[in-house]
């Protein structure tokens, strides 16, 4: 099966973004009802920590609002500006949801400081507004589940961090509600405490949001053991010596891996990057988050070695045959030469010459001679010398 092939029981790119959206869609409703109620309920019965959980709901729907166009627009696929996708979307949005929340979070905390500092009189709420308050808890507990239930279903972290939202909206109504209950048997300063605590709780969420989202922004890698994970998962492949150089990112829920595979150093281009092919399609296997695996075909472990565009480089074929055609042109395997293959080893270039006719002396021998006319060349490695037997088509290095 190709990596992007779906099987029956997998859901679609389209369908879990239809789930979202749905999901979504069910929590703007609620949000927006609850806030009307808690509000006017709040504003009637003369309750500071009503009013602020009602702000708190207004302020759920309004990041309903952002989570529903950023799974429209970040579940976009590549197109000509944004060649890695849209997922990012998602990620600036989580921070702008972050940054909203804190900012609602001052706006609630300062008010209801300075109603608790004032000694303003709270009477009591009354059973109505106990009522629905319950109400409230309860539906909002309803659609944390239901969001975390389809978020992990779907992979998505933006659905995560809107359900993890609802739950806090459920805990500062639970305060809330104990508050009107305090207030209800004339403890009515437990009102605003329960009002600043639910700011704080709100805030809580939305710094959580705003560091996550930042780690994601500035390419936080993936945690140790998930990536020692990948690294076990691609050395598993054979034909594979070792991986050096994994490195991870992610966005809005999507991993992307890039890696080295060091294989056998005279294998053919063909099977080397068939190689890194199987390495791709298992890690993809394993890891269904990953969206994008770019890997590096290296002939030998060169980690560490730092980036190769800044260091010194070998020559390539044109400069490499024409050096050696000043050193061996009149050498009889040179003259008979069917095919030369260059291998770029330990920071020399080792040459392997294929000769069409035999030379009645050993190969070794005369890999010797080639490689005393030639010992004046610092990057020459080793030099070998094999036979075609035309007869049979068989290579041979006597």
């Amino acid at each position: 099966m190709t990596p992007n092939a779906q099987t029956p029981q997998e859901p679609t790119h389209a369908e879990n973004s239809r789930e979202a959206k749905r999901v979504t869609t069910i929590g703007a409703w609620l949000d927006g009802i609850l806030s009307a109620v808690k509000v006017v309920v709040g504003s009637l019965v003369g309750s500071a920590a009503l009013i602020a959980d009602g702000i708190h709901s207004l302020s759920d729907l309004i990041t309903d609002g952002f989570v529903f166009a950023a799974i429209h627009y970040g579940h976009q696929g590549p197109d000509e500006d944004h060649q890695y996708g849209h997922g990012r979307i998602e990620t600036l949005t989580t921070l702008l949801l972050g940054s909203v929340l804190i900012f609602v979070a001052g706006g609630i905390a300062w008010s209801s400081l300075d109603r608790l500092f004032s000694g303003a009189d709270v009477s009591a709420p009354g059973v109505f507004a106990i009522v629905v308050t319950v109400i409230a808890l309860l539906s909002k507990e309803w659609i944390y589940r239901y969001t975390m239930q389809v978020a992990r279903r779907v992979g998505s972290k933006l659905l995560e961090a809107n359900a993890w939202h609802s739950r806090s909206d459920a805990l500062s109504t639970a305060v809330v509600l104990v508050a009107l209950i305090g207030a209800q048997f004339g403890l009515g300063w437990l009102d605003a405490v329960a009002a600043v605590i639910v700011g704080l709780l709100v805030g809580k969420v939305g710094w959580d949001l705003l560091w996550d989202s930042a780690r994601e922004l500035v390419d936080t890698a993936l945690p140790e053991d998930a990536q020692q994970q990948m690294q076990a998962v691609a050395e598993s492949v054979p034909g594979v010596d070792s991986i050096h150089d994994l490195r991870t990112r992610q966005s809005a829920g999507w991993v992307m891996v890039d890696l080295h595979v060091v294989v056998g150093p005279k294998v053919s281009v063909s099977e080397a990057h068939e190689i890194g092919n199987e390495v791709s399609r298992r890690l993809r296997r394993a890891f269904p988050a990953l969206t994008d695996v770019i890997f590096h075909i290296d002939p030998e472990d060169d980690a560490g070695e730092g980036d190769p565009s800044r260091l010194p480089g070998l020559p390539l074929r044109p400069e490499v045959e024409a050096m050696l055609n000043e050193r061996w042109y009149k050498h009889p395997v040179w003259r008979t030469l069917s095919d030369l293959q260059l291998h770029y080893l330990d920071g020399k270039i080792s040459v392997s010459l294929i000769v069409g006719d035999a030379i009645h002396q050993p190969p070794q021998c005369l890999a010797s001679q080639l490689k005393a006319l030639a010992s004046d060349i610092e990057w020459l490695g080793n030099v070998e010398v094999m036979f075609i037997t035309r007869a049979t088509s068989n290579m041979s290095s006597r």
